[in-house]
């Protein structure tokens, strides 16, 4: 146990420890836990090598949580950071065993998608597509979902942050799944119905400068043109799903 900043301290175990098993190893680590905080410690922390699922147990069902990944930390090398304070709810409480698990459990990021059509002069169908700041090709009006978040209400507002359109979400249109890509980890899209309108509600649009360069309908050839391909995909999934012949509800990157 070595503190390392006022009433916080950073505990380790040997590996010989550790090569005795679990029960024993937690055993002990449970024991100083208990000892850091009667000393006055409120913060107890532990730096876990992310390869060594052994130790990630340890730290887990001694009633350490999960906060995240410190890069470049003990000496060059990334580090798990396990922590545990001494107000957290005791592991043997269901408040507090719910905690312990939703710290380390896997999270998928959620994104919610408003697709708003329009009908030409020729009857022809329209999107509502955005060009963004932060990329090249166009998309579809949303945003990332917040934590404790509904997505339907997501997505009416980000479209009212970024286009100034107040407009409520319809019905869940597609769920498509879009794995790793340019650096960004999987998640999963959700796409709403936001209507048919008149091509004039463009007039009522107040851009969100930082993120959106420009709006307007687009035809579907335009789609392709203007679209990510996958992006594109997704779109004709979710506009088959509102005529007289849909497709599946859930896709794979479009498919």
């Amino acid at each position: 146990m070595t503190p390392i900043a006022p009433g916080v301290a950073r505990l380790s175990w040997p590996s010989d420890l550790q090569a005795q098993g679990l029960g024993p190893t937690v055993d002990v680590v449970r024991v100083a836990l208990a000892k850091a905080f009667s000393d006055g410690h409120h913060r107890v922390e532990v730096l876990v090598d992310p390869d060594d699922e052994v130790a990630q147990r340890i730290a887990t069902f001694s009633g350490l949580m999960r906060e995240g990944i410190a890069r470049k930390i003990d000496a060059g090398a990334d580090r798990i950071v396990y922590a545990r304070l001494a107000d957290d709810t005791p592991v043997e409480e269901p408040m507090g065993f719910r905690r312990l698990l939703n710290s380390f459990l896997p999270r998928k990021r959620a994104i919610s998608q408003m697709l708003i059509r329009a009908h030409g002069e020729s009857g022809e169908q329209r999107v509502l597509l955005c060009q963004l700041t932060y990329k090249n090709d166009w998309d579809l009006p949303g945003g990332v979902v917040e934590v404790g978040e509904s997505p339907q209400l997501a997505v009416s507002r980000e479209v009212e942050e970024e286009l100034g359109l107040a407009l409520e979400a319809g019905p869940l249109v597609l769920t498509d799944w879009l794995p790793p890509w340019g650096g960004w980890d999987d998640a999963v899209c959700l796409v709403f119905d936001g209507g048919v309108h008149h091509e004039s509600i463009l007039e009522q649009v107040v851009r969100q400068q930082r993120e959106i360069r420009a709006v307007r309908f687009c035809t579907l050839e335009e789609v392709h043109e203007l679209c990510a391909d996958f992006t594109a995909r997704r779109l004709v999934a979710a506009l088959r799903n509102l005529s007289d012949d849909p497709g599946p509800s859930y896709t794979e990157s479009g498919r």
